[in-house]
């Protein structure tokens, strides 16, 4: 019969076995299972302690060299409770200017809080060094600005704040409310920032109407655009749906939400932009930034070159800004060129037939067929004659050639040499005009484009199609 001995007394009985006989430590430790360092650690426990001290305790430690002193924990403890909003790195950055070396590391800070329930545990996420952190090399190489709403007032009016941030320094340039982002109040903005700390090199926005027109249609030239351009400063535009290119001034904008705006609210304007400049004041010169090593930014900010330079606003145009970027529609002809003030430019032969907009900006010519551009030339013709063009694109017209009558059937289709080209459903059971134009296939109606086709049917057969314009005679019932 088997008896199950608890652990304490298989301990106790290896150790006697090994005091009360002599027995070899290996041949004992080989007997009951264990290493021979294990029964060595037995038998001086024994020895110290007695039969209590084989009991199965925890491997942790009595004490810890790096454990944080109690007056290190107790002033963390109080720093989180005053500053909710710090975290880890923001509470060592604090304690390392209090205690210097003493200070602990940002996991056993995050370890005290969680201990104190001052932070709730996060799973692990994605190591802060595997990101990739763009940023210019020195400061008013680029800015970023951009506006943010849902700012409101004690009555419960909405305001805007325009904003603008350092991409390097991480400085903030701007921080200008108004009560509407139109393109005024933006450009103000833009100006006042200019005149305080100089001109950059860049600025990046989004594609939103104040900042730019070049995706409007037809483009224009807006007063923001104006403004880069009087002052040399290069004007560029994030990717369509992509707000993370902006990412330091969207920070920017919760940053100023947290620390902010969703503290307090004032009556009126004024007294709000008073208020959050001097938050910006204290943010440039007080608060530490973590993205650039945990000082101010007024550090970086204050290492760029700034040379006195005279702001120039938006109402001085050049030569190519003289006036709004304007728009033509052209009819591609049989040789894939367009025509433009006695200037002729090739587009390819592929859009022959089709119309495509022309437009003239800083000393090009931009061809675009259905909002795509196709093509893009030096312009030929002088500046002045940039008036000539006309917003009211003229009516699409057939190339000239012989025509033949078809009638659309019943699937929408027309056909011509045995074979279908699509007139629209829009144009069941009406006669339409079949014109060769070169490799394609013309569809009109009363005069009018209606389709162009490549033409897909075999050429043998058309000068039997040309030469029944009609079509094949009906048969006639004999009923």
């Amino acid at each position: 019969m088997l008896i199950e001995l608890p652990v304490v007394e298989q301990r106790y009985l290896a150790v006697r076995e090994v005091l009360d006989t002599g027995a070899s430590i290996v041949e004992v430790a080989r007997q009951y299972g264990v290493d021979r360092r294990t029964l060595h650690r037995w038998i001086s426990r024994y020895a110290n302690g007695g039969l209590e001290a084989l009991a199965t305790r925890s491997s942790r430690p009595d004490s810890s060299p790096t454990q944080m002193a109690p007056v290190i924990e107790a002033r963390l403890v109080a720093l989180r409770r005053a500053h909710p909003r710090w975290g880890p790195r923001t509470l060592r950055t604090k304690l390392t200017n209090e205690f210097a070396e003493r200070a602990p590391s940002r996991a056993a800070i995050y370890r005290a809080l969680v201990r104190h329930q001052l932070i709730t545990p996060v799973p692990q996420r994605r190591s802060a060094s595997s990101y990739k952190r763009w940023e210019r090399t020195r400061s008013m190489e680029l800015w970023q600005m951009d506006v943010v709403g849902r700012i409101f007032l004690s009555h419960g009016t909405e305001i805007k704040c325009v904003t603008g941030i350092d991409d390097h320094s991480r400085f903030c340039v701007s921080a200008y409310l108004v009560p509407r982002a139109t393109a005024q109040p933006v450009c103000d903005a833009l100006m006042l920032a200019l005149r305080r700390h100089g001109v950059p090199g860049e600025i990046l926005t989004d594609n939103g109407r104040v900042f730019t027109g070049k995706r409007s249609s037809p483009a224009t030239t807006v007063l923001f655009d104006r403004i880069c351009v009087n002052n040399g400063i290069t004007h560029r535009l994030t990717a369509p749906f992509s707000p993370t290119t902006t990412g330091k001034v969207e920070r920017l904008h919760r940053t100023m939400r947290e620390e902010f705006f969703d503290l307090a609210s004032f009556d009126t304007i004024e007294e709000t932009q008073v208020a959050l400049d001097a938050w910006v004041h204290g943010y440039n010169t007080q608060r530490e930034h973590q993205s650039i090593g945990d000082i101010v930014p007024a550090r970086r900010f204050e290492l760029a070159r700034r040379e006195p330079l005279e702001v120039i606003d938006g109402d001085v145009r050049d030569e190519f800004a003289a006036a709004p970027r304007k728009s033509l529609a052209r009819v591609v002809d049989d040789k894939g060129r367009v025509a433009v003030l006695r200037f002729r430019y090739h587009v390819g032969r592929a859009f022959s037939g089709e119309t495509v907009q022309v437009s003239s900006d800083n000393g090009l010519l931009h061809v675009h067929h259905r909002g795509v551009l196709i093509a893009t030339h030096a312009r030929r013709h002088l500046p002045e004659d940039d008036e000539k063009f006309t917003d009211r694109p003229p009516v699409a017209r057939p190339t000239k050639g012989d025509e033949v009558l078809r009638k659309v059937d019943n699937a929408g289709s027309v056909s011509f040499a045995g074979t279908g080209y699509r007139a629209g459903n829009a144009h069941r059971g009406r006669t339409v005009g079949v014109r060769i134009v070169g490799d394609t296939v013309q569809i009109t109606l009363d005069g009018q484009l209606l389709r162009t086709h490549r033409a897909r049917h075999d050429k043998s057969k058309e000068y039997g199609a040309l030469s029944k314009p009609n079509g094949k005679p009906r048969r006639q019932s004999v009923a």
